[in-house]
């Protein structure tokens, strides 16, 4: 099993990648499409699912700091069901609250100028949301074995 992290922004896609064991997500690059035109980045995707042999995705689900879904939540419902619609893999949502700002921090401590932090912050971020979902299933795992 390969999963397949996205950060949906209004024209970037982030894209990271699970390593072969799924104990870490790497990032690997970002979509740039016109603004709101999701479908725009569909096939660029479909060759990155094909070549790193995807088996499921998995997306951030921006939410309010009260648990609330807001306009950024629902676009990320509707490229859910379109990613499905599309590709016929199952989609995982994770609560990415606060991913940009941690990856920002990220990139800052790594002494990243602004210009590159702008180039790769959806990549970071894709791969913060990846890398707990995959620290959630290690843990699930983790769980099942002492039962």
């Amino acid at each position: 099993m390969r999963y397949l992290g996205l950060d949906l922004g209004t024209k970037t896609l982030g894209i990271s990648v699970s390593d072969k064991d799924n104990m870490m997500a790497l990032p690997v690059k970002t979509i740039c499409f016109p603004v709101n035109d999701y479908r725009a980045c569909l096939k660029e995707l479909k060759s990155i699912i094909e070549e790193k042999n995807i088996t499921e995705l998995v997306l951030g689900l921006p939410k309010n700091m009260n648990n609330s879904i807001g306009f950024a939540g629902e676009r990320s419902y509707k490229f859910k069901e379109l990613l499905e619609e599309e590709f016929k893999l199952k989609v995982h949502l994770v609560d990415e609250r606060l991913s940009t700002v941690e990856a920002e921090k990220i990139l800052i401590t790594s002494n990243n100028s602004r210009k590159k932090r702008k180039k790769v912050i959806d990549n970071v971020a894709s791969s913060l949301i990846l890398d707990t979902f995959l620290k959630g299933r290690r843990k699930e795992f983790e769980q099942k074995k002492e039962l």
